[in-house]
C-alpha cells in the first residue's frame, strides 16, 4: 500500500533549519514493527504515523517513533503534525486559529495552530503532564566523563544535575558556559550508559544560561544515543521537562513568563522553542510549548 508522507522542519521559520520530522498519513494497518522499520528508513529523530482517532471528535491519533522505539509524547512531532494537519484540512482558517486535537500515548493534546499573513504557521500546546523531579541522584563525576568535560564545569547558581520528566525522563545537565557546551561529546558509550541509565532512559539535556542571541534565555543540546539520536536539533519533550527545572531553580514570581530555548546551533540546524510558564503560589500551574514549522517535501512510501 502506498502511504502519503510529508517532511517538515520544526521549531524554525526556514527550511533546512530546525528539527526534521517525517509524518506518514494513512498510518492505520501498520504493525509496531513496521512503524519502527519505517522510522529507521527515514532515520530522523522522530517519525509520526497518523491514524483515525479513537474518539471521532478529535483530529487524529498519532504514534511517535524514534529509530530506537516508540515515545508516549514528544514536542516537535506534536507541533509539526498539528501544523501539517491544520494546513491540509483547514488552511483557509489559520488566520483565525484552529485547534488540532491529537490523541497521543500520554493522552489528548490540544494544539492551537495559527498563521498570520506573510508568515509561516505556528503552534502552541499546553503540556499534557506537568514536569516532576524524579528524585534520581546522578554522579557528577560519571556525567562529566560521559560528556568529556570537567566535573567543575557542571552546575551554576541553583542549577545542579537532576532528572525530570513531563512524560519522557531526561537527565538535566547544567554547564557553566557556551564554551563548555560546545565541547560536549558522546565519545564513550559505556561511560554514557553508566552515567545516565539510572534515569530510565539515557537522554541527556545539557544547557547553559549563556546564549548565542541576547534575545534568548537558554542554550541547549540533547543527546540520546540509545534511541538512535546522536544529537537532536530541537527537543520539545526535554524542554517540557526543563520547565520544572526552570521554576525550581529560578523561583520566578507569580505570573506568566516566557523563555526562549535555542538548540541545534552546533549542528547547523538552529532551532527556537518557546516555553511559557504560569506560576501560582510559587508552583508551575501551567506550561506550554510553542514553535513554527515549514513543509519541506512530500511523497509516497510503499509499506
Amino acid at each position: 500500500m502506498a502511504r502519503m508522507f510529508h517532511t517538515l522542519d520544526v521549531f524554525t521559520t526556514r527550511p533546512f533549519e530546525g528539527n526534521p520530522l517525517a509524518v506518514v498519513l494513512e498510518g492505520e494497518g501498520l504493525s509496531d514493527a513496521a512503524m519502527l522499520t519505517i522510522a529507521r528508513e527515514f532515520n530522523l529523530s522522530e517519525t509520526v504515523f497518523v491514524q483515525p482517532p479513537d474518539d471521532p471528535v478529535n483530529s487524529a491519533k498519532i504514534r511517535i517513533f524514534t529509530p530506537g522505539g516508540e515515545l508516549p509524547f514528544a514536542g516537535h512531532p506534536t507541533v509539526g503534525t498539528a501544523i501539517l494537519l491544520a494546513e491540509l484540512r483547514a488552511g483557509g482558517h489559520l488566520g483565525e486559529g484552529v485547534i488540532i486535537a491529537l490523541e497521543e500515548k500520554i493522552g489528548l493534546v490540544k494544539v492551537e495552530v495559527r498563521r498570520s499573513p506573510g508568515q509561516v504557521s505556528r503552534a502552541v500546546f499546553d503540556l499534557p503532564r506537568l514536569s516532576e523531579n524524579l528524585g534520581i541522584d546522578l554522579d557528577v563525576g560519571l556525567a562529566a566523563r560521559a560528556l568529556g568535560i570537567d566535573p567543575l564545569e557542571i552546575g551554576f547558581g541553583a542549577h545542579s544535575l537532576s532528572v525530570w520528566s513531563a512524560g519522557v525522563p531526561y537527565s538535566m545537565v547544567p554547564v557553566r558556559s557556551l564554551e563548555v557546551i560546545r565541547r560536549v561529546s558522546v565519545a564513550d558509550r559505556q561511560a554514557w550508559n553508566a552515567a545516565f541509565a539510572k534515569a530510565g532512559r539515557e537522554g541527556a539535556f545539557i544547557y547553559t544560561r549563556e546564549t548565542e542571541s541576547p534575545e534568548h534565555h537558554v542554550h541547549a543540546r540533547m543527546f540520546w544515543p540509545a534511541a538512535g539520536i546522536a544529537e537532536d536539533p530541537a527537543t520539545g519533550s526535554a524542554v517540557a521537562a526543563f520547565s520544572g527545572v526552570a521554576a525550581a531553580a529560578e523561583l520566578p514570581e507569580d505570573g506568566i513568563h516566557q523563555l526562549v530555548i535555542e538548540q541545534g546551533f552546533e549542528m547547523g540546524r538552529p532551532s527556537l522553542i518557546a516555553l511559557d510558564l504560569e506560576i501560582r503560589k510559587g508552583l508551575v500551574a501551567r506550561a506550554a510549548i510553542g514553535g513554527s514549522a515549514v513543509r519541506v517535501s512530500e511523497g509516497r512510501i510503499h509499506a
